[in-house]
């Protein structure tokens, strides 16, 4: 089989030159079979590799200086990392030993066509072999980059990323939505871009990427909350994985760390986020919490509750348990959503009420990615939970109307 060539019918190995179609070839079936071409799917968490593109990227800086050495950086230099990224926290051990490394790179062959980027096109493969309506577009290195040591990089590199996006990506296709980056580590700056991009209904909300060390809590942030509050769009804080955190360091696996690190780094904002009331201060701002899985979400409630019912004085903005505020002011996303215990998970979606707040995403392509199969063959759930699960939370949430798949 030439898995180069994606064409062929028996997938035998998964490369950087696999075709997606044929990587997701049997999620299609699935769907066909399921009668998905009637369903809106809302994919609310994949990604593309944005460091293949950051030449074109580094283009819409602002600064004339950071842009100039931005070029002459990617001009010069040969086998750098893209300028402004941070470096290796991990990534590169995510192919399990060689086995997988599709996510590794994208030399997936495309017939150039004029006026469609690259990105649109994979994108697209994806959204038709997932059956997904509309998908939500993550960048990959980016997600580090809240951990870069000169805060004004994350401001030129965030404000570049989004005006790159809203012209080539949002741009390209319907189907495809995304979050804007907010430059957390400077909130007057994050601010702006909550001004610059509330009036685009393709910019569904806001990301913070969580992997860092910021008190979610700050009075800092509390214009930026109420601007963002206003506008009606969720702030959705994206989990990360960082070996370099001191409390990661004695993790000698990769298995090990991925597990822990995109758990403890939600973990710690959604308790700030809960017990110094943000929930209170602006409760009809909407916050949504993406890829930790699902297990950790029970784990908090019960220790917070806990914990607050013997020192309530500590968190003396909070009218109602930890937990309720989890279950009624926040939202979160799915993948990867832990099987193993098919009885825990159901007592999972019981207490993080599922069926309004959940909602599905496959974190396509990374090597875990979850297909809508994993909502849609859960034993427990009735159609109309599964419907809300796929899509219609996140139609909810984002404001976004029914629209079928691609050619299904």
């Amino acid at each position: 089989m030439d898995s180069k060539a994606g064409h062929s019918s028996d997938l035998e190995e998964i490369d950087t030159y696999t075709d997606t179609r044929e990587y997701l070839r049997h999620a299609r079936q699935h769907a066909e079979a399921n009668g998905y071409a009637d369903w809106t799917i809302v994919d609310v968490d994949a990604h593309h590799v944005e460091s293949i593109s950051w030449k074109e990227i580094v283009r819409y800086i602002d600064d004339p200086v950071l842009r100039d050495q931005a070029e002459v950086y990617h001009r010069e230099r040969v086998g750098s990392p893209p300028y402004g990224l941070v470096g290796d926290f991990g990534m590169r051990y995510q192919d399990c030993g060689g086995r997988i490394p599709h996510q590794s790179d994208q030399r997936e062959r495309i017939e150039p066509r004029p006026g469609i980027h690259r990105d649109v096109e994979l994108t697209r493969r994806a959204m038709q072999g997932l059956a997904v309506a509309y998908m939500v577009v993550f960048p990959t290195s980016m997600l580090m980059l809240g951990m870069h040591p000169q805060p004004h990089m994350e401001v030129a590199l965030a404000r570049a990323y989004n005006r790159w996006v809203v012209e080539t990506l949002l741009s390209g296709d319907n189907g495809i939505i995304a979050l804007v980056y907010l430059p957390f580590n400077t909130p007057e700056e994050a601010c702006k871009v909550v001004a610059e991009h509330a009036g685009n209904d393709k910019a569904v909300g806001f990301m913070v990427t969580s992997t860092r060390y910021k008190p979610v809590h700050a009075n800092d942030y509390m214009r930026l909350y109420r601007m963002i509050e206003e506008t009606g769009k969720p702030i959705c804080f994206h989990a990360g994985y960082h070996w370099q955190d001191p409390s990661l360091a004695t993790v000698p696996t990769f298995l090990g760390m991925h597990a822990l690190g995109f758990v403890w780094c939600n973990m710690v904002h959604m308790t700030n986020w809960v017990l110094q009331g943000i929930p209170e201060r602006f409760p009809r701002l909407k916050s949504l919490w993406v890829e930790s899985g699902l297990a950790w979400i029970p784990f908090l409630m019960q220790r917070l509750d806990d914990q607050f019912l013997m020192r309530q004085s500590e968190a003396p903005a909070l009218k109602m348990l930890p937990s309720d505020y989890m279950r009624r002011h926040c939202w979160y996303s799915s993948q990867p959503m832990e099987r193993s215990n098919m009885k825990a998970l159901e007592v999972t979606f019981e207490m993080i009420a599922a069926e309004t707040q959940l909602l599905w995403s496959s974190d396509w392509p990374h090597f875990d990615f979850d297909t809508p199969r994993v909502i849609h063959d859960l034993p427990f759930l009735g159609e109309t939970a599964k419907r809300n699960i796929l899509g219609r939370n996140a139609q909810a949430l984002f404001r976004l109307p029914d629209r079928r798949p691609p050619s299904l």
